[in-house]
């Protein structure tokens, strides 16, 4: 019989082990934020609202841990007052009073217009109303264009005939009003030309989407360029310039057709002369910012993208960063992370500073530059002061790979340029600007992938 027997281990051996597991298990629990974060990507609501139970105040956090978070946390956003504002009533808005109205009355007839208690005739004493929006489809027509010809009756010289009027493109069937419908479809809408062909065909009108491209191409590369280089003069002289990019795909280039190209947006101005330019470069370097930045000597406003930083540091530019992206990451880590309760800390913070924003940009209520920075001084610095402390004793505590842990370290990384807004009156928080500017890029893009 055989005896069995047990090497003893050194204390060396067992941290060893200890430290071994230690890391698999950090490593499992990435792994499996990962997988819920791809479901969550598939599966998930897109939205980065935070749902009615996380923002209503009296019963959000009933049966939730992050009350015993926020009250083991010192520098949890507390409840904060926006002076000398109150937000119009909620409902459904008047209709324009220039939109053109047609009355239909609804009439009793002649024996219900009859008292049935004396026979008496019923007068009229008033009335009541209701309006409701009616849509009338577009109409195609064609514009026949008719030019008599003239000649002198005896000699039969000299014949005259009117001029044609100008046009985009000589005998071409593309009328002003046909372009400017086609392109807001397309680069507005977000509507392809591969579905708007069809739309055409409906009413009836056979045209073609490369037709509709050749006129795009020849309106975009001629007749727009003086107006786009005016706008571009303009926007440089504006003191704030908000910039973003988005990935697009080009089938003619020297790029693989799979490869990604790029389209930067610049927006800026002010409500009522807003200017949004877009430019296409098949690079996301750093020379391209310096390029279309060229000259420009205001604030700018951008997500983290680190050529922007390049940028502003060479052209010598006040760079502001973008809350709503800070914001996006802890929305990730709050739907997929392990510690859903911190993030939704941070959440609070920007939800406290998001409210006042809302206040200080409300057309309805005009707040001047300087009004800006006073109340950002009383209200917001003190949560952004807060929100940074809380920041800097949670980093440490976690992951750094985690979503969580990559949410931390990216608003410490960008928290400098976070904070330009408090000092500048006529800088927005968010880059929100350019997201919407840039949003039909994505839209087109995600219907063509459908």
């Amino acid at each position: 019989m055989s005896t069995l027997s047990a090497t003893p281990q050194t204390p060396g051996d067992i941290a060893s082990v200890l430290a071994r597991a230690a890391a698999l298990d950090e490593r499992n629990r990435l792994l499996e934020e990962e997988n819920r974060w791809l479901k969550a990507q598939l599966f998930g609501r897109s939205s980065e609202k935070m749902p009615l139970e996380d923002r209503n105040p009296d019963q959000a956090w009933l049966f939730n841990e992050i009350e015993v978070t926020a009250q083991a946390t010192p520098d949890a956003p507390q409840t904060i007052t926006i002076p000398a504002y109150d937000r119009a009533k909620r409902g459904r808005k008047k209709l324009a009073a220039d939109i053109p109205r047609v009355e239909v009355v609804h009439d009793l007839s002649a024996a219900d217009k009859i008292c049935p208690s004396d026979g008496a005739t019923l007068e009229r004493i008033g009335e009541e109303t209701c309006e409701q929006l009616e849509f009338i489809p577009a109409q195609i027509r064609v514009l026949k264009h008719i030019r008599p010809k003239y000649a002198c009756p005896c000699c039969h010289a000299g014949v005259r005939i009117a001029p044609l009027p100008v046009t985009l493109f000589p005998k071409s069937i593309l009328t002003a009003s046909l372009a400017a419908h086609i392109t807001t479809a397309k680069f507005v809408d977000g509507t392809p030309l591969y579905r708007q062909e069809p739309q055409f065909e409906r009413m009836g009108i056979p045209l073609g989407r490369g037709t509709m491209a050749l006129w795009m191409i020849r309106i975009g590369g001629i007749f727009i360029v003086p107006l786009i280089n005016l706008l571009n003069e303009l926007l440089l002289t504006e003191s704030v310039i908000h910039s973003d990019e988005t990935r697009l795909q080009v089938l003619k280039s020297d790029k693989a057709p799979s490869a990604d190209h790029w389209m930067w947006v610049r927006a800026a101005g002010p409500p009522g002369r807003r200017i949004v330019l877009f430019d296409y470069d098949p690079s996301r370097a750093g020379a391209v910012p310096l390029r279309l930045l060229d000259g420009y000597r205001g604030v700018l406003v951008t997500d983290g993208y680190s050529a922007y930083d390049g940028a502003a540091e060479v052209l010598g530019l006040t760079h502001a960063g973008c809350m709503a992206h800070v914001r996006r990451y802890f929305d990730e880590a709050k739907k997929v992370g392990y510690d859903s309760s911190q993030a939704k800390v941070a959440l609070e913070f920007i939800g406290k500073l998001s409210l006042i924003e809302r206040s200080l940009w409300d057309h309805g209520h005009p707040v001047t530059s300087a009004q800006r920075v006073e109340i950002r001084q009383k209200s917001s610095t003190p949560i952004m002061q807060d929100f940074h402390a809380w920041l800097e004793a949670l980093a440490p505590k976690v992951l750094p790979e985690s979503r969580l842990g990559k949410a931390v370290n990216y608003a410490l990384g960008q928290w400098p340029k976070l904070g330009v807004f408090l000092t500048h009156g006529e800088v927005p928080m968010t880059n929100n600007r350019c997201e919407n500017a840039i949003r039909p890029f994505v839209t087109e893009r995600s219907l063509c992938t459908s």
